[in-house]
């Protein structure tokens, strides 16, 4: 990407967040081209970044939508996403999101576990409807990756076993409101590595095999996401033997092949720019204290997470510091023990990789507003969420002050 961080500094103040989209637009082509061979929908994860315009990009693209609220599902259905390319996923919706998603009339709810299903059940019969299901199985394969992101273990919250699975979907069959039409697996995120993902997809497809044998047809294989990207030197995965390892896999089964890439489409389109207040040593410890905080960008202090670091100056000698925010809090970095130069008040600093899963787990805390989102768009950047203000943050409890 060729930004003028100071630029959009100078129109927009600091800290925010800037997505290319052009990069977008070439990371969704790339993967839907991969799977060109199949019918295939890529539904975005929208968790990863779920500002309007982001979704409404990928909607102009032919992408559909993976969500996991019913907030989500009506932020893609806003911007027109058709209601066949949503799936509604989560392993704790409320019975007022599954009312909401069968009245939306969404492409299907991926149920993961048995309780959610009798909830599922109940509430078409309530409303007499017939509700599209996909369920979520647990494959219990390990995705080599971050443990708060790992998702395919039997310690995870996330699906049902394969034994559970098959009653439930026998469940589905022997109901007049429940539609088997889907089966799903994710086994993490920020994976770097194909293998646990064919293993994992060669495990579900054995059990659409099975259920075949006892009549069940189901027209969806919903493979998940978790494709990685680039943070620090990873090596990733190639998307046409991605594609190519999914279809061997899937060979001779006749369903429409779902992928739901988040992070893939969006982290590396993201950067978020913050400026210098000042320096400070503690000691023999040096800290570059900056106006973006954990409030805005969380994933080093919850995650660990690496991000590349880069301060926007002509400095060229560097030391060992802490880049650190305002917020109250010790766990308030974006790194620790890194090298950087020497900094001046103002001096811009961008932290890359940062278009998933930035803003959109961006808080209020210590009641600071959450920033500005920029797209950049060949060549011309747009405002697409403004900064907040106090009031925006005071305007939902103002009117109850005694």
């Amino acid at each position: 990407m060729n930004i003028d961080y100071k630029k959009l500094a100078q129109k927009y103040q600091t800290p925010y967040y800037v997505y290319d989209f052009d990069h977008i637009t070439n990371q969704y082509n790339e993967l839907k081209e991969a799977f060109k061979a199949r019918k295939s929908i890529l539904a975005y994860a929208v968790k990863a970044n779920s500002n309007l315009s982001v979704i409404k990009h990928l909607a102009s693209l032919g992408a559909g939508a993976d969500c996991v609220s019913i907030g989500e599902v009506k932020r893609a259905l806003k911007v027109g996403i058709t209601p066949y390319k949503i799936i509604f996923s989560g392993v704790g919706k409320t019975d007022d999101e599954i009312r909401q998603a069968l009245e939306l009339g969404i492409l299907m709810i991926n149920v993961e576990s048995a309780a959610e299903l009798n909830r599922v059940d109940s509430i078409a019969q309530e409303l007499d409807k017939v509700a599209r299901i996909s369920i979520r199985v647990n494959p219990n394969i390990d995705p080599k990756t971050h443990p708060y992101i790992s998702t395919g273990l039997h310690e995870n919250k996330f699906g049902v076993d394969i034994d559970t699975a098959k009653r439930m979907y026998i469940q589905c069959k022997n109901s007049n409101h429940l539609e088997p039409v889907g089966i799903h697996c994710h086994i993490g995120s920020q994976l770097t590595q194909l293998e646990p993902i064919l293993e994992a997809v060669e495990i579900v497809a054995t059990l659409v095999k099975n259920l075949q044998a006892i009549k069940i047809e189901l027209s969806f294989f919903d493979v998940g996401g978790g494709l990685g990207i680039v943070y620090d030197n990873e090596t990733l995965i190639d998307t046409k033997e991605y594609a190519q390892g999914i279809l061997k896999t899937l060979f001779g089964l006749d369903v429409t092949i779902i992928c739901e890439p988040g992070r893939f489409l969006v982290g590396n389109s993201g950067v978020f720019v913050t400026k210098v207040l000042y320096e400070k040593t503690n000691g023999n410890k040096r800290f570059i204290i900056v106006d973006g905080a954990m409030n805005d960008l969380i994933r080093p202090s919850l995650y660990n997470a690496y991000h590349k670091i880069e301060v926007l100056n002509d400095e060229t000698e560097k030391s060992l510091c802490h880049l650190v925010g305002p917020v109250c809090e010790s766990g308030d970095f974006f790194g620790k023990n890194i090298e950087l130069p020497l900094t001046q008040h103002n001096d811009l600093v961008a932290i890359y990789s940062a278009g998933a899963y930035g803003f959109t787990m961006a808080s209020n805390y210590n009641t600071r507003g959450k920033v500005a989102e920029i797209a950049l768009e060949g060549g011309e950047d747009r405002l697409i969420r403004r900064r907040e203000s106090f009031e925006d943050i005071i305007a939902l409890e103002e009117e109850f002050i005694k």
